[in-house]
């Protein structure tokens, strides 16, 4: 329509209190209190503090601290006394219903939802034997009252903002829905016997309504026909709307001026309607107007809810002013719902446990490292540990050349104390040969085979001390021949380190991939994130679940519940827990899909693996033969130090043993020249003979060595 006339409303009165053994403060700030929303803010709080006080105290009905509490009646008007705090906290919820309904039914048109709220958590709450306008029919019509007044405050805001026709309809068509069900109520020969006079009056007005609002989604249903140019069933419907508007008005006889005028104007828009409609279809369009029966029926659109009631909201209530008050009770309900959530985290973890076990046998069974399975990076530089070494060695150019030069050296005092030590043993030979032949001249007895004439003792000395060096040359030979030998081993790689990078990284081993090996590695990587990221979710879902059963404390719930209601309310606290166990079932539930790809990949990987991994040890092999190339290097130098210094100590050695020698082989040949005279003086005058041929003579002395014993009879002559 185009503009929205607006029908009056019911609201309820308030309740007054009667006696009630409180202080006389609370009666007049949470009793009688203002008619705005103020109001209803202390009737909310003065009704959380009474639930947190009948918790902790007694004050029920037969409980040892209950006091009388008085209450006026709405309908009757007489007084209601109870022993119990509940009637205390089901008044003022009638009346927070009431204040609501009260405000709701004013030019703001809000409210009605929180009245419907306050009455329905009456209802399903408390007991309905306190007084007449709070039994369950009463309660019952107040709330369909209230959801059809706010579904009407939601109508006349939806035509303001211009919503589309069939919306509009169907919010209508609920307003009538709601607005039966109240009728019913108020047909009832018990609620209208309960109700009194008001009952009449009532009635008529929802009757009205229902007609009326009947009319408005008709009209919209027509427009929507319209949109559509379904132009006979436009008709009906605007028909059908100036039928029942028509029922409506005359269901308004004695209802006020403002009634009268929201039914001339929708008179005058339906009329208006309808009139043009028929018009157009009986001269342009001859469409077959249907009956209403057979066109399809409108169904409501419950768009409002009665707004939950929580005495337990601190928001709403304030503070707990009793919260140091808790009950034994109270305790030992906390103690098992404790062990209720310990039962969920069990259970929970026991899968988890489960499918980490499975999980983490079949990552063993494979042997795939995340952060190795593609090592392809570690072939594009040179590793820190070599780097290391080749920068050490770029600040020594002469690395290589020291080693080779000290290793020459060595070979140079190796050769020359070899070269001593053979000449002390000739030496020892050529003296040894000379006394076995003085002996045989001697004795004109030849020596036996294998035998050797008894050295001076100068010659014995000598020959003992080069016995000696022989012997620790000869060891030492072997460790001169290694160190040389290690030399060779190492030098190359040592020239390699101290040569330029890109030599060095050339030397080193690397795979050559194909791009379907490429693209195998890709995928294996892909999939094994989506392992972790499964580890990584179960675990954060895990740590979620702990820290909210650790934070979970009901203690302040469970005061003020009553102990039949608490298996209720462990039911209602642990669905708090729904999301998270659905998340990880589903976490868990991907396991299985996730290691069957996981098997597929690690087949087709196999083959790369067997590269990759050969081409690695490779790798690693050179890296550590150069690296130890580099550390052998302060050894070699060391040890062909040691070397240099030992062939040095022994070639002075050997230089004073040769000088020894020689100087006692000298003593040997002027003894043994000594002999050779004094036997030759023994020797009787020989015989005239023949003259024999000249001896050969060694000028300027006589080699006594060369003369056979023959001789020796001769020499005198000479």
């Amino acid at each position: 329509m185009e503009a929205v006339p607006r029908m009056p409303m019911i609201w309820l009165d308030l309740k007054e209190a009667g006696e009630f053994a409180f202080n006389a403060a609370v009666k007049k700030s949470a009793v009688n209190v203002p008619r705005d929303f103020e109001g209803c803010s202390t009737l909310r709080k003065y009704f959380g503090q009474l639930h947190y006080l009948q918790s902790r105290i007694p004050m029920g009905a037969e409980q040892e601290a209950a006091v009388p509490i008085a209450w006026t009646e709405i309908f009757s008007g007489k007084t209601v006394t109870h022993e119990d705090i509940k009637y205390e906290q089901a008044c003022i919820l009638y009346n927070l219903g009431a204040l609501h309904s009260m405000l709701g039914a004013m030019d703001k048109r809000v409210s009605e939802e929180c009245a419907a709220g306050a009455f329905t958590y009456l209802r399903d709450h408390f007991p309905h034997s306190y007084s007449v306008d709070m039994s369950h029919q009463i309660l019952n019509l107040n709330i369909n009252l209230m959801l059809g007044q706010a579904q009407e405050c939601l109508l006349e805001k939806s035509m303001l903002d211009n919503r589309k026709s069939f919306l509009v309809a169907r919010i209508s068509a609920q307003v009538v829905d709601y607005y039966k069900e109240a009728c019913r109520a108020l047909e009832n020969s018990e609620t209208a016997l309960l109700l009194g006079k008001i009952q009449k009056d009532w009635k008529k007005l929802v009757q009205m309504k229902i007609y009326y609002f009947a009319a408005v989604a008709h009209l919209h249903m027509g427009k929507q026909a319209e949109e559509q140019q379904k132009f006979g069933e436009r008709v009906i419907y605007f028909q059908s709307a100036l039928d029942k508007l028509n029922e409506a008005i005359k269901l308004a006889k004695g209802q006020p001026e403002t009634v009268q005028e929201a039914l001339r104007f929708t008179m005058d828009v339906i009329g208006g309607k309808y009139n043009s409609a028929k018009k157009d279809n009986d001269f342009i369009y001859h469409e077959a107007v249907p009956a209403l029966d057979t066109l399809q029926s409108v169904k409501g659109a419950p768009l409002v809810k009665a707004l939950p009631v929580n005495p337990t909201d601190p928001a709403v209530t304030g503070p707990d002013i009793f919260a140091k008050l808790v009950p034994m009770a109270a305790h030992e309900a906390s103690s098992l719902y404790s062990e209720e959530k310990a039962k969920l985290l069990r259970d929970v973890m026991a899968k988890i446990e489960a499918k980490n076990e499975v999980l983490d046998q079949f990552m063993d069974s494979l042997q795939l490292d995340p952060d190795t399975v593609d090592n392809l990076d570690m072939y594009s530089h040179i590793p820190p540990v070599l780097m290391e070494k080749c920068a050490a060695l770029s600040v020594r150019p002469d690395t290589v050349k020291n080693l080779v030069q000290s290793m020459q050296v060595l070979s140079g005092v190796f050769t020359d104390v070899e070269a001593s030590l053979k000449e002390i043993r000739d030496l020892l030979e050529e003296d040894e040969a000379q006394e076995r032949k003085l002996q045989e001249l001697l004795g004109k007895v030849p020596a036996p085979q294998g035998s050797s004439p008894l050295p001076s003792p100068g010659l014995a000395e000598v020959s003992k001390e080069c016995a000696k060096y022989l012997e620790v040359h000869e060891k030492a030979s072997f460790t001169n021949t290694e160190l040389h030998k290690a030399m060779n081993l190492h030098i190359g790689n040592l020239r390699l380190l101290s040569g330029p990078l890109e030599q060095v990284r050339a030397a080193l081993p690397s795979p050559a991939l194909t791009e379907d090996d490429k693209q195998v590695l890709q995928n294996l990587k892909r999939i094994l994130g989506k392992v972790q990221e499964m580890r990584d979710q179960r675990m954060s879902l895990e740590q979620q679940l702990r820290e909210m059963i650790q934070k979970d404390d009901i203690t302040t719930s469970l005061v003020t519940t009553d102990r039949s209601e608490m298996k209720k309310l462990f039911e209602e606290q642990l669905k708090k827990y729904d999301q998270i166990k659905v998340y990880l079932e589903q976490n868990l539930a991907a396991q299985e899909n996730v290691l069957k790809a996981l098997t597929d990949a690690n087949v087709k990987y196999a083959a790369v693996r067997k590269a990759l991994a050969e081409v690695e040890h490779k790798w690693n092999t050179t890296v550590q033969t150069l690296v130890a190339s580099y550390e052998a290097y302060e050894d070699l130098m060391k040890k062909s130090q040691e070397g240099k210094d030992f062939y040095t100590d022994l070639e002075g050695k050997a230089t004073k043993l040769l000088e020894k020698a020689r100087a006692a082989c000298q003593a040997a040949e002027a003894t043994r020249q000594q002999i050779l005279e004094k036997e030759l003086k023994k020797q009787p005058p020989p015989r005239p003979t023949a003259p024999k041929p000249a001896l050969p003579r060694k000028a300027p002395e006589l080699d006594a060595r060369a003369l056979d014993a023959a001789d020796l009879a001769v020499l005198p002559e000479l």
